[in-house]
Parts: structure tokens; C-alpha cells; sequence
């Protein structure tokens, strides 16, 4: 199998990938010739999903590495959100400010208590690509751009291996731009609340690909709540724009041997992409 596209081989030992990917497919390095050994990486043909978008069940919560500080921030449960058609419609009509406007002054769920600022997003407004995570972390919420702590560095670092750059070809946002407390996981309400604002957001970038990170914008994108294994390598859609479901970044600085299957994924996004 030859990926497509040059790969930068620097970028593949760093993240601990070349081994394998060296052994495993015909991949051109950017400046050299292609290297042409044995058993190909098998990555999944892409299959269309039937499923529908839905409004996403209530997530397990978990609190990776909680401390007792994280502990007593989320020992309150969070308020119920009731939905406000008239809401959703107004943000359905704002252009980029307005919409980043409304997301720092957004009140609809008990996230804003305890932010310091609402994260919106990072890159090209009109990037052909765009990733959905989960939610702020620390890092993010004190910054303000999504992705900037280690879960960031890594996805930087696996965007850079396959020759994309954030603020070029990829746009970046989460489901709630809030961080929750503790880190954990957005409950269904928070994502409901915050899904007007993600929805403005696609319309406006109108990309070409979604890459959805993680279980929560898996659910939130595709309205599945089957099992991670059994939704990556294979193509889902959200509104006519095929979605590629693959592992947080965050997950996989706990679960390192996954990482092949993130890139595996990434792979299947890379052919996806080629062939629209």
C-alpha cells in the first residue's frame, strides 16, 4: 500500500511510529526516495456509515488523575439545560465575531462558573480540514486556543508527520468551549448547550473533512454511542461531510501503543480527503 502524500520522517521516529511504518508500507520522506519493504499497515477501505446525527447520550463521566482539588470541583452535579430554539436560531445567523462574541459571553450551562475564558477555536476559517475534540483542559482554558497542553503537542506533532498544519489546512474547535471541572468528561446537557455554536462553526468553515477526537465528538458528530473500536476506520457523515472517528490525544499519551491506529486513522482521513 503507498499512503498518500510525503511524510516527514523526523516527525514519524519522534513520535515513536517510524519502526513500524518503515517496515509496514511504501512511504515516500520528504527529499528521499521511497522506501519499499514487506507486510503493508492495513489500513480499513472506507465504508458510508447509515448512522444520523442525534443529539448524544449521557457520557460516562470519568476525571483522569484526579487530585482532591479536582475531586471537590466536580462534587457538584451540573444544572440541567433546557434547550432554546430561539437561541440556536440567532447563533444559526452570526458571522465569526458575533459567534465568538456570544461563545465568550455564553451563560446557557454551569460550565461558564468557572472558566476563565471560553475557548472557541484556532486555524484557517476556511481550513478543507477540521478537528473536534472534547473540551478545554487547564492549559487551554488559561490561553485560550483548544489543544495547547501535551495532548496538543502530540497532535501537533502526528498533524506535521502527514504534512498538515493547524492555522493552514486545519481548523480546531471542541464540542463545549468551556473547560469542565476536573477536566472530565462534558455531560450530554453541556454538549447539547454548546452545539448551536459548533454547528455555526461548520457551516462557516465548511470543510471538506471532519476528524473527530475522541468519544465525545465521535457521539456528538455521528449520534453513536457504539464502541470506539468498532466506529474508527470507516467513514460516518454530519450533514453531507464525511467524519473519520479516531482516539483523543489525550487518550493516547495514556495508552501509547494505540498511536498506530490513531495514524492508521489519520491515514484513512489523508486517502478520504485525496479522493473528494
Amino acid at each position: 500500500m503507498v499512503l498518500p502524500g510525503n511524510f516527514d520522517e523526523d516527525a514519524l521516529r519522534e513520535l515513536e511510529l517510524w519502526p513500524y511504518l518503515s517496515l509496514g508500507a511504501n512511504i515516500t520522506v520528504a527529499g528521499n526516495e521511497a522506501v519499499t519493504p514487506a507486510p503493508a499497515v492495513r489500513v480499513p477501505l472506507p465504508a458510508r456509515s447509515d448512522a444520523t446525527t442525534a443529539p448524544p447520550p449521557a457520557p460516562r463521566t470519568r476525571v483522569p488523575g484526579a487530585t482532591p482539588a479536582t475531586r471537590r470541583e466536580t462534587a457538584a452535579a451540573p444544572a440541567p439545560v433546557v434547550p432554546d430554539p430561539q437561541r440556536a436560531a440567532r447563533i444559526a445567523a452570526m458571522d465569526w465575531e458575533q459567534l465568538a462574541a456570544a461563545a465568550a459571553a455564553c451563560d446557557a450551562c454551569g460550565l461558564c462558573k468557572q472558566r476563565r475564558q471560553a475557548v472557541f477555536g484556532v486555524g484557517a476559517r476556511d481550513a478543507p480540514w477540521l478537528l473536534v475534540g472534547e473540551g478545554p483542559g487547564a492549559e487551554e482554558d488559561q490561553q485560550g486556543d483548544p489543544f495547547v497542553g501535551q495532548a496538543g503537542k502530540l497532535l501537533d506533532a502526528m498533524l506535521a508527520a502527514a504534512g498538515l498544519l493547524r492555522g493552514r489546512e486545519v481548523y480546531i474547535a471542541n464540542v463545549v468551549k468551556c473547560r469542565p471541572p476536573g477536566n472530565r468528561t462534558p455531560t450530554a446537557d453541556e454538549a447539547t448547550a454548546c452545539a448551536p455554536f459548533l454547528d455555526r462553526q461548520i457551516e462557516l468553515i465548511k470543510p471538506r473533512l471532519i476528524v473527530a477526537l475522541g468519544k465525545t465528538a465521535v457521539t456528538r458528530l455521528t449520534g453513536s454511542e457504539a464502541s470506539m473500536a468498532s466506529l474508527r476506520g470507516r467513514l460516518h457523515d454530519y450533514r453531507g461531510i464525511p467524519v473519520i472517528a479516531t482516539y483523543h490525544p489525550a487518550y493516547l499519551l495514556r495508552n501509547l501503543p494505540d498511536k498506530l491506529k490513531a495514524w492508521e486513522d489519520l491515514m484513512l482521513a489523508r486517502q478520504t480527503f485525496a479522493g473528494l
